[in-house]
């Protein structure tokens, strides 16, 4: 089948992505009905259609809540990624869309459906299990495993979502593990009914992840590899989400929080969730300024107006940036601050992190998007600047970032008081932690 660059609206079917015109607002998407275009049929000239606003998809909104409801395109990804003009004008498409929103939607195709919803199901099971049975589930050498509502704090405040997160699974014998690297250890996986579907779909998720990332560096006018070249053995993990009801909440965190607004720490994070709903989002600003890798960002404008909800739709993912890429590309892309609610149901959800290596060391992107990577684009006060210049010299060593934003979000966690007391956080200023393995 030939190399497609599309987009998808529930109502009218598909269609094909112009270059000529900027990215329109958005358009409403319940559930795409995708319409291949079959390999003999000349392939026809891009086109762009307006918006069908639905008022109902607001319906689905948390109580309490004040926002604005997104209407959001839909994209579908080519097969494969070969640097066509077709392959150029959805990267620029993807780059504008989060400019402009903060987030994008990607139609899954029938592999992923039936992944996800075995995921799904799978998940459903592990979180009925008794409390006693989750909690086994940890390794007090990585962060993976179960995650109880409350135990994870954003801003200080603790969180009711409950959480499995599935990082490398590493086993005691890797060279890494033996070595007392921080974060390296094996996934406690409770059985095999949990770890056969979640490990298939976090595998086809990080086949979509590195077409995107393609699909970016086209988008950005930057040489093949520019982003791609960090991510070799990169550090992918999923987060398995589960959200109680409003009404079942157990006293901790901050009343109808499922999680405190923050940015995501890595390059960008491709997400699904149920019929239910309760994700927020803040469109990009040039008057809100962050930069979680110097400070954090957690609570950030938590109660301010102006946050976006995002509807539930079956059948795609939605692909929010996240802190690298905002530092690789000078700003150009931003980070987008989000948070989750808690509504009438219990919720289910997935967030999948496409990552740099441990070992990475990220540096800008020095030229790009007629010049908007330049660092002469980048307004900054002077103690900025400095800061600016420091990173320029040193760049950001991945490993180091996520250590950090998991020790915050998990300080009375089994690892991270382990990690403390055998001080396996010095052993990150070390060069082999710093050089990333040639695959």
């Amino acid at each position: 089948m030939a190399s497609r660059a599309m987009i998808t609206t529930g109502t009218h079917g598909t269609f094909g992505l112009g270059s000529s015109m900027p990215f329109p607002p958005g358009f409403n998407v319940k559930k795409p009905q995708l319409t291949p275009r079959k390999a003999s049929e000349p392939e026809k000239r891009p086109s762009l259609i307006s918006p069908i606003v639905d008022a109902g998809l607001g319906k689905t909104m948390p109580q309490g809540y004040k926002a604005t409801v997104a209407q959001l395109g839909t994209f579908e990804l080519p097969e494969q990624v070969t640097g066509g003009s077709r392959d150029r004008r959805l990267g620029k498409a993807l780059v504008q869309a989060w400019r402009k929103d903060g987030i994008i939607q990607i139609a899954m195709n029938d592999t992923q459906k039936k992944l996800c919803d075995d995921a799904m199901a799978a998940s459903r099971r592990f979180f009925k299990k008794p409390h006693s049975e989750k909690a086994a589930c940890v390794d007090s050498q990585s962060y993976a495993g179960y995650i109880a509502s409350g135990e994870e704090v954003t801003d200080g405040i603790a969180d009711y979502s409950e959480i499995f997160t599935i990082t490398k699974d590493l086993d005691a014998s890797d060279p890494r593990v033996r070595a007392r690297w921080p974060c390296h250890g094996p996934c406690p996986w409770p059985d095999v009914e949990m770890k056969d579907p979640m490990v298939r779909y976090s595998d086809i998720l990080g086949a979509e992840g590195e077409k995107l990332l393609k699909l970016v560096e086209l988008g950005l006018d930057v040489a093949p590899g520019s982003l791609t070249r960090y991510t070799r053995d990169g550090w992918h993990h999923t987060r398995v989400l589960r959200f109680p009801p409003r009404n079942a909440t157990n006293g901790r965190g901050k009343e109808g929080r499922g999680i405190g607004s923050h940015t995501d720490y890595g390059l960008f994070v491709i997400s699904a969730q149920d019929d239910v709903g309760a994700l927020f989002i803040r469109r990009p600003s040039q008057n809100e300024a962050f930069a979680n890798w110097r400070k954090s960002a957690a609570g950030f404008k938590e109660d301010a107006d102006d946050w976006v909800y995002v509807p539930p739709a079956y059948g795609v993912h939605t692909v929010i940036l996240g802190d690298m890429m905002q530092y690789l590309t000078r700003n150009y892309l931003r980070a987008t601050p989000h948070k989750v609610g808690l509504n009438t149901r219990e919720r289910f959800a997935f967030a999948y992190f496409h990552e740099p290596s441990f070992q990475a060391v990220l540096k800008p992107l020095e030229t790009g998007c007629g010049g908007g990577l330049s660092k002469d684009n980048v307004s900054c006060s002077s103690q900025e600047e400095e800061e600016e210049e420091e990173e320029e010299e040193e760049g950001i060593h991945y490993g180091t970032h996520f250590t950090n934003m998991f020790m915050r979000n998990y300080p009375d966690r089994i690892t991270t008081k382990r990690l403390l007391a055998e001080d396996r956080y010095s052993l990150l200023a070390r060069p082999e932690l710093r050089i990333m393995a040639r695959t």
